[in-house]
């Protein structure tokens, strides 16, 4: 069977650096952080009380009534902003499509972690006196798969309609199933993506119980130093991403722009620890030469990886060992960024964020940096020979890139996108 050829032909984006791909992309070129004191609770009895938050979002922007926002958790209204800029982006006659052949498939790590929590809070209030009292909308607004379920019913999208949860792959899964649906004729197109909205007494707290989160409370803005030596975790961030992926000829068909083409995508996983990488990159190694070989590329043809990078001390020597392992000499001639130092960690919504970044990388051949390093804090684990963009963007030809998200549990997963040619 020959496999059809995807393409990406939209793109959408909530972040901490901006309420659309454009603004995002901008921010994330001129090193702007998205860090800064939590606004959404009272964190001053909390060990980390800052965070990524997204500005100024309002649902209504994206088409969102005022009186339906309030059956949504904010992770899945960021979802439906991202995919409706997607949609709109790709120029697509939604009314005039085969919508039997458009699905929806998104990426929640956690879910409405928010509803839950009040939910929880206001049964505790009542259940020792009127009884328990829970409002009618709790279940649909806080399970993972609503999101996909509420884009497709705003569109009338018919085809695969579902949400993978894997922690922090969570959308680069749901990128690599839409990548595996369309090129074995499933659809034509899907609105794929991630979305999350964790920042909550119960988000910031659990991470921080696990110390996974970074306590630099004094300096928000430089907290998150991937792959330098005084780093010390992640910032929870929140917001979505979206790409619309679409088979090659029915885009062409439609007159369709196209950003690039996605080539390849890998999975893999440590069997290690629940929570840390393994020491060796061991599986990170393991995901990146599975999607060469998906995409039949050899190493030399990646230009850039947009490494998961969280700022974490095993994390970041695990995957640049096996960055090395995989590439080699050539290991040395790419660029190589985390954007986690601007936006923060996004966990579920990380994958399809970063894969934006990515394709707009090959796009424009040029590659955002990881900021906040600084020449003399070094970590004697890392090979600084290694080019790790710090603190500049820097101009290239990319031919391709590479786009790696690994999540709690071992779960890795990795997708390739390269310049389309026709």
């Amino acid at each position: 069977m020959e496999l059809k050829r995807v393409v990406v032909t939209g793109l959408g984006a909530v972040t901490p650096l901006g309420n659309s791909a454009e603004e995002t992309w901008k921010n994330l070129l001129a090193g702007v952080s998205g860090a800064g004191p939590i606004t959404r609770f009272d964190s001053s009895k909390f060990k980390a009380q800052f965070a990524c938050e997204v500005k100024n979002f309002n649902g209504e922007d994206f088409g969102i009534d005022r009186k339906e926002a309030r059956k949504m958790d904010l992770y899945c209204q960021y979802a439906i902003a991202a995919a409706k800029q997607a949609i709109d982006d790709s120029k697509l006659d939604v009314e005039a499509v085969d919508k039997n052949r458009v699905g929806v498939v998104f990426g929640v790590g956690i879910g409405g972690i928010k509803t839950f929590e009040e939910e929880i809070r206001a049964y505790e209030k009542t259940a020792a006196t009127i009884g328990p009292k829970f409002g009618p909308f709790f279940i649909p607004k806080m399970i993972a798969d609503i999101a996909a379920g509420h884009i497709s019913i705003m569109y009338g999208f018919h085809g695969p309609n579902y949400v993978t949860t894997s922690a922090c792959a969570s959308s680069t899964h749901a990128l690599a199933d839409a990548f595996n649906l369309i090129r074995l004729g499933k659809a034509d197109m899907i609105v794929s993506g991630g979305a999350e909205a964790a920042i909550t007494e119960g988000g910031v707290g659990g991470f921080t119980a696990m110390k996974a989160l970074s306590t630099r409370n004094d300096d928000p803005e430089h907290a998150s130093r991937p792959f330098s030596g005084s780093r010390d975790g992640f910032i929870m961030g929140e917001g979505a991403g979206c790409l619309i992926l679409e088979e090659l000829e029915h885009a062409k068909a439609r007159g369709a722009k196209i950003y690039a083409e996605m080539v390849g995508e890998g999975m893999s996983a440590d069997a290690h620890h629940i929570t840390a990488s393994h020491p060796e990159g061991l599986g990170a190694k393991l995901v990146m030469q599975n999607a060469l070989e998906d995409a039949n590329m050899k190493p030399e043809e990646i230009d850039y990886i947009n490494v998961h990078g969280t700022s974490t001390h095993v994390g970041d020597i695990s995957e640049a060992k096996a960055i090395k392992e995989v590439f080699g000499k050539h290991a040395y001639e790419l660029n190589i960024s985390s954007t986690k130092s601007m936006t923060g960690h996004l966990l579920g919504a990380a994958g399809a964020v970063e894969a934006m970044v990515s394709v707009l990388t090959v796009q424009n051949d040029i590659v955002p940096p990881t900021i906040n390093h600084e020449d003399d804090d070094r970590d004697e684990e890392i090979d600084y020979d290694l080019n790790f963009t710090f603190n500049v963007a820097q101009k290239r030809t990319v031919r391709a890139a590479l786009s790696n998200t690994f999540g709690f549990g071992g779960h890795n997963a990795c997708v390739i996108f390269k310049k389309y040619e026709a």
